[in-house]
This record gives C-alpha cells, sequence and structure tokens, in this order.
C-alpha cells in the first residue's frame, strides 16, 4: 500500500483501539514459571505481571486509564565459551572442573565455562487516553504512554577450582590445558534504568461521505536510559560491590512523527473509487555517550568519556492511490508514494577529534499496483506488484563506535534497500471460512547485513560493520486456512505451510573470504515454515486451544556456515507445541471472570536463534471485567 513507508515492506501490523461507550474496568493478574536446563544451568525462573484499567464517557468526554506491573527472572541468553583447539598443553593456569564439553554452529568442539545476561526485570507502564467529539463526526484524541525499566544482569561461572570454589577470572587450566583468561568481558554484569514517554494527537473526521481526513502527530522520547556495565578487568564476585565500569547514557534518543491524511469517495464518476493520499514526515534521533567510571560503576556519576555516537535521520513522503470498481467483478488499486530522505551524524572516541560524517539526502518513487477478480461469489483471485524503499536507520549509519584503529566501523554511506514485491494470490471462501493459496517473489537490491569487507583505508585490514548486499532473489508459496466451526460445530481452525527460496545473487562483502555468500540462503529465512491452531469450545464457559509451529533449518550468517543451530550462536530448526485452557468461572450483567492456564513449548523442544529460546514454560491468568 502506498499509505505506508518503505520499512514496512516485510509486514504491516496496524492496531485500531477503541474507547469506552460507558463505564468499564479490567483487572488481570498473571504468573509464568519456566524450568530451564541447558549446560550447567538448571533452575526454575519465574514472572509477573498485573494490570488494571479503567474508563468512562461523559456526554462528549471519553477516557481510559491502564497501568500494569512485570515482575520477571529471565533465562541466560549469552554463554562463555573456550575452543578446545586453542588450548596449550601444559599446567599453567588455575586447574578448574566444570566446563561443558559441547559444539559450536560450526561444529566446532567447544568448552562453555559460563552463563550470561540473565535477568531480572521490573516494568511499569501508564497510559491514559482520551477523547473528545468536537461534532458527531470531528474527534480530538490524544494519548500519552509512560514506560520505566530497571534490569540487573547477573553471570554464573560454571567453573571451581580444587577447593570447589568458584573460578571467574585469570587463566583457566581444562583437562592439562591452559585457555585465555576468564575477564569481565566472559561475564559481565549489567544495571538498566529506563524512563520512556510518549505522546500522540490527532484529529479526524469520520462522516463516511465524500471527504474524510485526519491529522496526526506522535513523538517518543527516550527521557532517562542509563546501561551500567563492569570493565573488562573488573570481574565478579568483585564487580557485585564496585570497581570500574562504564555508563552508557541514551538520553535524548526518539522519533516524532507527523501524518496528514485524507480521503475522497467522489460522488458521480465511472465505478466506485476511493482515493487515500497524505503527507507524512518521520524524524529519528541517535544519541548514546559512553563514560568511563573509575570507582564504582553501580553508583557513581559518569567519568571521562569513551565515545559519544550521534545521528539524525527525516523522510518527507506525499503518497496518493485509488482503489477503483471500474466493473461489476473486478478492482484495482494504484498507488504512488514519494519519498524524501536526509541524515547526518558523528562519532567520537576518547579524546580524539569527533569524526562528522556530513549530511546525505536521497529521494526516491516508489510505484504501487493490485488487481482482483471475482471468479465467482465465492473465489477471488489478486495480483499485486510494488516497490518499496527502505531507508537505513540511524543506528546502522552511526550505531557502531569508532576508535583510532577502526575509524570506518560505520559506514554512513550506505544505501537504502529497494525492493520490488509481487503477489498472485487465490481466495475461495465457505461462510466464515476461507482457504489462501499465495505465489510471491521479491527482488531486493542493497540490502542491509552486518558483514565483513576489506578496509576502504587499507585493503589489508578486514573490518566488520554492516553493509549492503547487492541483490536477494525470493520465491516462494504459502496456503492458508482460516475456519470457524469446522466439521464438528465448536471447532475453530487456522494453518498455514509456506516455502521459501531466498538466495544472494550479488555481493561484494564476505563473511571469511570474498564471494563467500553468493549462492548462500537468506539468513534467518527458511525453506519450509508451518503453523497450526486449533480451538475446540467444550461449552460457553470453556474452550481449549492447541497450537503448533514448525520451522526446517536456517542460518544465522550469511555464508551459511552456521551448519550445527543447535547451539550458541545459532539457528536452529524447531517443532514447538503450545496449549491453553480457558474458562468463565461468573458471568453477570456487570461482571465476568475468566481464568486462563497454559503451557508454552509443551514438547520441551531445545532450540536457538543466536540465544536459546524458552523451554516448557507454565502460564496462569486470572482476568475480572466490569461493567
Amino acid at each position: 500500500s502506498a499509505a505506508y513507508p518503505g520499512n514496512s515492506v516485510g509486514a504491516v501490523v496496524d492496531y485500531v483501539t477503541r474507547m469506552p461507550t460507558q463505564f468499564e474496568a479490567h483487572g488481570k493478574a498473571g504468573f509464568s514459571s519456566q524450568f530451564f536446563n541447558l549446560y550447567n544451568t538448571q533452575t526454575t525462573y519465574n514472572g509477573w505481571e498485573s494490570s488494571t484499567s479503567v474508563g468512562n464517557k461523559n456526554g462528549d468526554f471519553a477516557w481510559w486509564l491502564d497501568f500494569s506491573r512485570t515482575d520477571s527472572n529471565g533465562q541466560p541468553l549469552t554463554f562463555a565459551t573456550r575452543t578446545v583447539s586453542n588450548g596449550n598443553p601444559g599446567a599453567t593456569g588455575t586447574a578448574v572442573s566444570g566446563a561443558v564439553s559441547a559444539l559450536n554452529a560450526n561444529n566446532a568442539p567447544i568448552y562453555v565455562i559460563a552463563a550470561g545476561t540473565q535477568y531480572h526485570t521490573k516494568q511499569d507502564h501508564v497510559k491514559a487516553k482520551f477523547a473528545y467529539d468536537i461534532s458527531p463526526e470531528l474527534r480530538l484524541s490524544y494519548l500519552l504512554g509512560w514506560w520505566q525499566n530497571t534490569s540487573e544482569g547477573n553471570p554464573t561461572s560454571y567453573l571451581t577450582n580444587a577447593a570447589g570454589k568458584s573460578v571467574s577470572s585469570g587463566v583457566i587450566n581444562i583437562g592439562g590445558a591452559s585457555y585465555a583468561a576468564m575477564t569481565g568481558a566472559d561475564i559481565p554484569l549489567t544495571r538498566e534504568s529506563q524512563v520512556h514517554f510518549m505522546h500522540g494527537l490527532s484529529l479526524k473526521s469520520h462522516t463516511k461521505g465524500e471527504w474524510d481526513w485526519e491529522v496526526a502527530g506522535s513523538l517518543y522520547d527516550y527521557s532517562k536510559d542509563d546501561k551500567r556495565q563492569n570493565a573488562a578487568t573488573n570481574t565478579y564476585p568483585a564487580a557485585f560491590t564496585g570497581g570500574a565500569g562504564t555508563l552508557a547514557n541514551g538520553a535524548g534518543t526518539g522519533w516524532n512523527n507527523l501524518a496528514l491524511r485524507g480521503t475522497w469517495r467522489p460522488q458521480g464518476l465511472s465505478g466506485a473509487h476511493i482515493a487515500d493520499f497524505g503527507y507524512q514526515q518521520d524524524n529519528y534521533k541517535l544519541q548514546y555517550l559512553t563514560s568511563n567510571i573509575t570507582g564504582n560503576w553501580l553508583s557513581d556519576p559518569a567519568g571521562a568519556g569513551a565515545s559519544n555516537i550521534a545521528g539524525q535521520s527525516h523522510i518527507n513522503s506525499v503518497y496518493a492511490q485509488d482503489a477503483w470498481r471500474f466493473a461489476d467483478k473486478w478492482k484495482t488499486v494504484l498507488g504512488w508514494r514519494y519519498e524524501q530522505w536526509r541524515a547526518n551524524g558523528s562519532s567520537t572516541s576518547g579524546v580524539n577529534p569527533a569524526v562528522d560524517y556530513g549530511s546525505r539526502q536521497e529521494s526516491y518513487s516508489s510505484p504501487k499496483a493490485a488487481l482482483s477478480y471475482q471468479l465467482r461469489e465465492d473465489a477471488v483471485v489478486k495480483a499485486s506488484l510494488a516497490r518499496a524503499v527502505r531507508f537505513p536507520t540511524v543506528s546502522e549509519l552511526y550505531g557502531a563506535t569508532a576508535t583510532p584503529t577502526t575509524q570506518y566501523v560505520n559506514d554512513p554511506y550506505l544505501r537504502p534497500e529497494r525492493s520490488v514485491t509481487g503477489e498472485l494470490t487465490h481466495e475461495k471462501y465457505w461462510q466464515e471460512d476461507v482457504l489462501r493459496l499465495t505465489y510471491f517473489v521479491e527482488n531486493t537490491l542493497d540490502g542491509l547485513y552486518s558483514q565483513s569487507l576489506l578496509s576502504p583505508v587499507n585493503p589489508a585490514t578486514t573490518i566488520t560493520r554492516v553493509q549492503n548486499v547487492g541483490r536477494v532473489a525470493t520465491q516462494g508459496i504459502e496456503a492458508a486456512y482460516n475456519g470457524v466451526d469446522v466439521e464438528l460445530k465448536g471447532v475453530d481452525a487456522n494453518a498455514s505451510l509456506t516455502y521459501t527460496n531466498s538466495v544472494i545473487k550479488e555481493n561484494n562483502g564476505f563473511v571469511t573470504t570474498p564471494g563467500d555468500t553468493i549462492g548462500k540462503q537468506q539468513p534467518n529465512i527458511p525453506h519450509w515454515r508451518a503453523s497450526a491452531l486449533l480451538t475446540y469450545r467444550w461449552s460457553q464457559k470453556l474452550n481449549t486451544s492447541l497450537g503448533a509451529r514448525y520451522s526446517s533449518m536456517q542460518y544465522r550468517t550469511l555464508n551459511n556456515s552456521g551448519v550445527n543451530g543447535y547451539a550458541y550462536q545459532g539457528v536452529s530448526p524447531f517443532f514447538v507445541v503450545d496449549a491453553r485452557l480457558r474458562y468463565q468461572i461468573t458471568k453477570t450483567a456487570n461482571e465476568e471472570t475468566h481464568l486462563a492456564l497454559g503451557i508454552d513449548n509443551l514438547n520441551n523442544y531445545t532450540y536457538w536463534n543466536f540465544h536459546p529460546y524458552p523451554q516448557r514454560t507454565l502460564h496462569a491468568e486470572l482476568r475480572v471485567d466490569w461493567k
């Protein structure tokens, strides 16, 4: 659709929330518990969530308040390792036990020596929505969102010495071979504190007549965004109480958006037309100052600057499209979008002068076209072809830190991704059921991925950063079914099956050696993906659901070197089953109470996407609704 910017080329999720028409209130309390068993971590991680909301409409004024609280312990996400072949035979280092023998994503033998990034997170969220009907056809709305997060990231060493005491620093000796010293980089401690605000304001008409329009603006602000971390030379347990570290301050990062939209339903023209048009402005800002702390990294203020990255991007867009039913069984949508993009940024490392990357400006047009034909009353065929342009984000352009030895770790000259996507779809209907079959193709130029290339300054040096992949060609087919009361009354079914072949056709960058990505699969795109959800309504009070998700082999790197997906930093196939039960405890004219119980990953499948996914997790939720 021309109404959406180019960064929506993958998918669009459009949430439309309602305002109350009478008094209503809701309360919910939930609990989850996961028993996690991987390497030398065997424990249970629990989480709690509670929320309440209340709203009403008084005359022309409607309001809604929502509050929620989450307190959760998550599983470890990263692991410190040593490659077995890198060991030096001898008695150097502290003899340790507890290392776990495993294989890495390339099937090389490794030792897993510690678990990291196990977070204890507390989040609070407040949302307030207000709406005033200036007239029956014109509404003014305002939204305020406040979110705060505090988290503690703690590591766990798997290693112990001969006396049974934990080992977390120094050269280690495993099985008669010494390995590189453990440092704070292997087992980092982190403390995060964040406060973000969001504002939204809109004025919208809803006449459903010949003309309707909307003016909408939003603002998202990182009011506070601090991340503290111990230094590489500061290992725990000493780091739990202080010592050197860093403070990364992201305050000032955020974005703001403005949209002017109109809809025209002309009367008297040939056929039925619905024309949409508009103007959008999107502004993004990145600001991160990282400072050294020499005293107590947990509490001391920022010290000398270690790096300072900053960037801004601006997109101005205009679009127009017309949905035209030009014949009894035919409908077409023709659209066009024009986008002008500007960006600038800078980077500073320590006491070195700032590197100013200068300013850029580029403009692109994106045509869109779709055609549908009603084969029969219960079947339709649709075809579409569109271009979309995704501009590099400020983080992709300027988010890495330049140092005296890697001045070109950023690439401020990244080219936008340009995709041409086509689809051919057949849909068949049976009452409330629909079966869809879609063939799709996509050709993407200058895709954005992190990869290596030879330094433009020193061709003998290889650097790794976000780079453009010349061309990726994708094609596939998808079948999807949505059914209500399938065969047996009370049964709802949803299922999909997708085959995709996405291949890198052109690329100047590489992972290990030049040319090693040509002809490889695009990362994180499996050949096969499937899902199914079956719900049975046993009675008006009780229903149960069973869902399943499947993915075939996929890769994390552009050269597809990760042949072992079932490993840290790998991407694995998976087949996961989820179950849920929902029971209506009470129901009156003014109140409903529901209990829900569920099990995610019922079959306790261990699968990965760089980090391990959650293992079997139990859920319980109690919800009360009043009106």
